[in-house]
């Protein structure tokens, strides 16, 4: 028998029965105070959940694929006080279609788990994500490996921390991405950050437009995706496709662009990103001045306007290679 749980308000009238979601899906429908959830029955002994009016808690136990699929998550509806919570430790997709999710107290979507995520716009929806106070690390947070996909939009509001953070690395593709402020970076992760195509769009960031990291985990193993960038984890930000524009905050002292490693933009337009460089996230960029040549000697007063080259920044006493194509 297909199963599902519950509308959150009647919980303590037992569980209701209604139809199933598809095979593999868990279905949330959030509707003011208030989250259906519906689990498909093969599923069900790998999903557990449970919620507190809309804020919605999901536990997955599965550690491979069930019936040759992973489980796809279906978020729609709206509520200005709810959040999707997911724990588990097996790759999975969320999928928006046509949610407007806003937590006041924490993370309008939290994912604890450390494997291949992949949050997915469905095509022509508008999604938004906005959070509130608490400890969260962005609005939008993946532990793992965040991949952004879809032919929908994103928009997301980070008035905590960062807009959109994920704790390994980070691409887009198709999406449209709109972080519309974010109290600190406007996309944050580590490893890598891989812009293929979609159009990225960042405004009022407090602290970085993008910021990538080196993960240093002892063991740190990345899975092969569509990216092609298995076990990498050099900290490089690359575009290869797609649209970037980004404004920060009127009162940031941060980067368009910060990575631990390299930057490489060999395709696509970046619209504004006229600043760009490769700082250690741990040098204050203030502390020294930088020094930018070519690779035939010529110096640059600043980073703003490069042409398309090859760069070496002097920075803080240390060197570093820019590749802006």
């Amino acid at each position: 028998m297909k199963q599902f749980l519950f509308l959150a308000a009647l919980l303590a009238m037992g569980t209701p029965r209604m139809l199933a979601a598809d095979a593999n899906t868990v279905e949330i429908a959030y509707s003011g105070t208030t989250a259906t959830v519906t689990i498909a029955d093969n599923i069900a002994s790998y999903v557990t959940a449970s919620a507190n009016g809309a804020h919605v808690t999901i536990t997955q136990t599965n550690t491979a694929d069930v019936d040759g699929a992973e489980i796809t998550y279906i978020l729609s509806g709206t509520s200005t006080n709810g959040e999707f919570y997911l724990n588990g430790s097996y790759k999975c997709t969320v999928s928006l279609n046509g949610l407007t999710l806003t937590n006041p107290s924490g993370a309008a979507i939290s994912i604890i788990n450390g494997k291949r995520i992949k949050v997915k716009a469905e095509t022509n929806t508008e999604n938004t994500l906005v959070d509130g106070s608490g400890s969260q690390k962005g609005c939008l947070y993946v532990k793992g490996h965040l991949e952004l996909r879809g032919y929908g939009t994103l928009n997301v509001t980070g008035n905590f921390a960062h807009g959109i953070k994920s704790g390994e690395y980070m691409s887009v593709k198709n999406l449209t991405v709109n972080v519309k402020s974010a109290v600190k970076d406007g996309m944050n992760c580590n490893e890598y950050f891989l812009m293929e195509s979609g159009t990225v769009n960042i405004t009022n960031a407090a602290g970085d437009g993008i910021q990538c990291d080196i993960d240093n985990t002892a063991g740190t193993s990345i899975a092969a995706s569509d990216d092609q960038h298995t076990d990498e984890d050099t900290g490089n930000v690359y575009m290869t496709g797609g649209t970037l524009n980004i404004a920060l905050a009127s009162t940031s002292t941060g980067k368009l662009i910060k990575a631990a490693g390299e930057i490489s933009m060999t395709g696509g337009t970046y619209n504004g990103v006229t600043g760009i460089e490769t700082v250690p996230v741990s040098t204050t960029a203030t502390s020294a001045p930088s020094a930018i040549y070519d690779l035939s000697g010529r110096q640059y007063a600043d980073g703003s306007a490069l042409p398309h080259g090859v760069y070496i920044i002097h920075n803080n006493g240390k060197t570093y290679k820019v590749n802006v194509k």
